[in-house]
């Protein structure tokens, strides 16, 4: 069935709402967006919802394919949307809790599954972290606060082609030969991935001395975040924006050998990386606090194993065979982390959002379909 057909059965909706600690703006705005998408005349007693750190998901690729199997698909957004310079967990978690509120209380569902995509899966499985054991609210005060002590909780969750983590996937993509990091030209060419005398195919060795600098790296940004934040407010100036240059540079990209799937080699989501690391990357630019709240190892609630080890609730790992950023080791760890007894991983044919093949599309939606029709 193509994709008009798809669309000639289902019907969608704009949302759009204040949160509890974002009003609308005076444009007019609201902080938090999206799509409900149901078949025809039905109210689906049973519904997906999809978000990501900083992509708009309100159109994702999945929704109707769900949709005209009976569901209804909730692509939502946060007030970061197009904004992951600023993004901020604690806020995030509330705006996605406007979404699962609205689906319960208006829409009429009865069973909840989160859908964790791409860079949202870490998202959304601190989303039901938090709501199956909140630690993060007293950071906030007021409305803030009582709305983060209280996330209701999904039913279901699915993780679907997911990075195990922000910082986790921003740190196996961090080019370590970087000298400078306000200078996006120096390089380390014994760490320079792209130098041909190290590969690839890269040694044993060099994966070592390479994923170490990855972590130095990070680190590095941390320490001078931190520094920096503590200078600026005493100064009381209260953030700073600063860039972050070369971040296409995992040697999976490069080797097929590494971590081996279906994927092309070298070859990264934008294309070339020897081309792509040269330019904007993955977190690009960031505030101080974003940078700490996002993409630190030392200092993110963003990362996917503490989240995934909190959880009770049924869970579908799932990963396509030729995704070119997502590795079979990023599935297994995701499935192994997942606190819940009842968990499943399947792999299935297809890139990162199955956008090469209706077929693909289709065949993953029918799975997910099924999985969740087992289980409410």
């Amino acid at each position: 069935m193509s994709e008009a057909d798809l669309l000639n059965q289902v019907e969608r909706q704009f949302l759009g709402f204040a949160s509890p600690t974002a009003p609308r703006i005076q444009a007019g705005g609201h902080p938090c967006q999206g799509l409900y998408w149901t078949p025809k005349g039905k109210r689906p007693k049973v519904a997906f919802i999809a978000t990501h750190y900083n992509v708009d998901f309100s159109e994702h690729y999945i929704a109707e394919y769900m949709a005209s199997r009976g569901y209804g698909f909730l692509g939502w957004n946060t007030r970061y949307r197009g904004a992951e310079d600023q993004f901020l967990l604690e806020h995030a978690l509330i705006d996605i809790s406007v979404g699962v509120k609205w689906l319960r209380e208006v829409a009429g569902v009865e069973q909840v599954v989160i859908l964790g995509n791409s860079g949202g899966g870490s998202l959304m499985a601190a989303y039901q972290a938090e709501a199956i054991a909140p630690t993060l609210a007293a950071n906030l005060q007021g409305a803030g606060h009582d709305a983060l002590a209280s996330l209701p909780r999904a039913d279901l969750y699915i993780s679907l082609n997911a990075h195990q983590g922000r910082p986790e996937v921003l740190t196996s993509w961090l080019d370590p030969s970087v000298l400078d990091e306000n200078d996006p030209v120096a390089t380390d060419e014994s760490l320079n991935p792209f130098n041909p005398d190290n590969g690839p195919p890269y040694s044993p060795e060099f994966i070592a001395r390479y994923r170490a600098a990855q972590l130095a790296r990070n680190q590095k940004i941390t320490d001078w975040a931190k520094l920096e934040l503590a200078r600026l407010n005493a100064a009381g100036v209260a953030d700073r924006v600063f860039p972050l240059y070369r971040a296409w540079g995992d040697l999976r990209f490069m080797d097929g050998t590494i971590d081996p799937s279906d994927r092309k080699t070298p070859w990264c989501y934008r294309g070339d990386p020897a081309k792509t690391n040269r330019g904007p990357g993955l977190g690009r630019t960031n505030n101080l606090t974003t940078w700490l709240s996002m993409w630190s190892l030392e200092t993110s609630k963003c990362q996917g194993g503490a989240q995934l080890a909190k959880f009770d609730t049924p869970a579908l790992v799932l990963l396509g065979t030729s995704d070119a950023g997502v590795f079979p080791s990023d599935a297994q760890q995701i499935f192994s982390s997942i606190g819940s007894r009842d968990k499943q991983i399947e792999l299935v044919p297809g890139a990162h959002y199955f956008e090469d093949s209706p077929e693909d599309r289709h065949r993953v939606a029918s799975l997910m379909s099924d999985w969740v029709a087992k289980r409410i």
